[in-house]
């Protein structure tokens, strides 16, 4: 996930991310679609993806093999939103009827996790 200097806000969406069986492929279908670019990253013995906009502009989002942490995640565009605290959130959500699919754990320095709210829409909320 790109870093911004600016504090984040609670409530917004901060990045967006697709997990799916066949990210190579996937990439390669919606650079050819929307004209984005891509470049690989390396997940040890396989690569995920940061999408950039045409010709060298701002990574905007990811494409990701759905391996290990991400083995469970549905085949969907996942927004990631900032809250203040994962784990409270995390509680919230099972309190009222939802599920953590995933985590909560720490990713790319911040804490993370995705639920399920109680119609199966998945979203995933990070925290400092």
């Amino acid at each position: 996930m790109p870093t911004d200097k600016k504090a984040p806000s609670i409530g917004a969406v901060e990045w967006c991310d697709l997990t799916v069986q066949d990210a190579s492929n996937v990439k390669d279908f919606y650079c050819n679609v929307i004209g984005w670019e891509s470049a690989a990253v390396s997940m040890g013995d396989y690569d995920d993806f940061n999408i950039t906009l045409p010709d060298g502009g701002d990574t905007i989002t990811g494409i990701c093999h759905a391996r290990g942490g991400n083995s469970n995640l549905p085949p969907q565009w996942l927004m990631y939103v900032r809250v203040a605290s994962v784990a409270d959130s995390a509680a919230i959500c099972i309190a009222k009827g939802g599920k953590v699919i995933e985590g909560p754990r720490e990713m790319a320095g911040c804490q993370f996790c995705v639920i399920k709210d109680p119609e199966g829409a998945v979203l995933a909320l990070l925290s400092d």
